[in-house]
């Protein structure tokens, strides 16, 4: 039996905020209106649809702003209610959906209809292999870029766990945790295929560790 994927989803629009499936997103919650979308989740299969905003805007996202038209559903995986009412929770990428028309708001949060045909994609474990070399390799050359230039580092990196890393494992806590603008994160999120997310994922750290490499050649 497959998991469940409502056809009516709760939003969470959040800058930068990539959930892939088979990934996991921590989140701090203390919002009221989504303090009660979580809760309401909670009786509901515990589905959320995290999705980003088309543009920068200031947190929280104001309910008018435009939203990007694919997103990511998950479900809630870990709870915890702190004594200042926020809450902390985890949630696991189970697949990612289309928005096929928004919903009145309701109960503060906004809502959409969502259709997860397709992605059939992401209920699969059997994703075609990746190029791990070639990751890696861009790994590290942006990391080194980046040290010389003074930059901060993508992320602590533990390169035995990173080599030991299942493909997509791996794919998705490069995308995940990556410095990458909204618009490129969002590129991650539609890729395709595992493959065409992880040729994605290159791309970008090359482009990233030659604009640097400009960036900081041009300083006396």
């Amino acid at each position: 039996m497959g998991p469940i994927l409502p056809e009516i989803l709760p939003l969470f629009p959040l800058n930068g905020a990539l959930l892939l499936p088979r990934g996991q997103l921590p989140l701090n919650i203390f919002e009221p209106r989504y303090l009660t979308m979580v809760e309401d989740a909670l009786g509901l299969g515990r589905a959320i649809g995290m999705i980003q905003p088309c543009y920068d805007v200031p947190d929280p996202v104001p309910d008018a702003t435009d939203i990007y038209t694919v997103g990511c559903m998950g479900r809630i995986v870990e709870f915890r209610e702190l004594e200042d009412s926020r809450f902390l929770v985890t949630l696991a990428g189970i697949s990612r959906f289309k928005v096929l028309e928004e919903l009145d708001i309701e109960r503060g949060y906004r809502r959409a209809k969502a259709d997860y045909a397709p992605y059939g994609i992401d209920l699969s474990e059997n994703q075609a292999p990746v190029d791990r070399d070639g990751l890696l390799m861009g790994l590290r050359h942006f990391l080194d870029i980046s040290d010389g230039a003074g930059g901060t580092e993508m992320l602590d990196v533990n390169w035995d766990a990173l080599e030991q890393a299942p493909d997509e494992d791996l794919v998705n806590a490069l995308s995940m945790l990556g410095p990458f603008e909204a618009r490129e994160k969002q590129a991650l999120l539609e890729a395709v295929s595992l493959t065409e997310r992880a040729e994605t994922l290159i791309t970008m750290m090359s482009m990233a560790a030659l604009s640097n490499e400009d960036g900081s050649s041009g300083h006396a």
